[in-house]
């Protein structure tokens, strides 16, 4: 679903920090730092995960998956196209 290379990714592109994102997603800090600790893809329960990607979401992410369209191969992030 999401690694933790691409929430590392994801807080970059937002140019926020670990506690910032813990609070957007109403997670833990411990928690977030455990999920980008993870060497592939975040092994977390169900809650959490979905807590995660609605906050990227929210705030404009689009996660790439290994078969999405895209120019490039493999998982990423990229920001959203703003809706006129």
């Amino acid at each position: 679903m999401i690694t933790g290379a691409q929430m590392r990714a994801a807080r970059a592109l937002l140019g926020i920090d670990q506690k910032t994102l813990a609070e957007m997603a109403s997670l833990s800090l411990p928690t977030i730092q455990r999920m980008e600790a993870s060497p592939g893809v975040v092994r977390a329960n169900v809650d959490s995960l979905m807590k995660l990607v609605t906050a990227l979401g929210v705030a404009g992410l689009e996660l790439i998956g290994d078969d999405a369209p895209s120019t490039g191969r493999g998982r990423g992030v990229r920001l959203r196209e703003k809706q006129p």
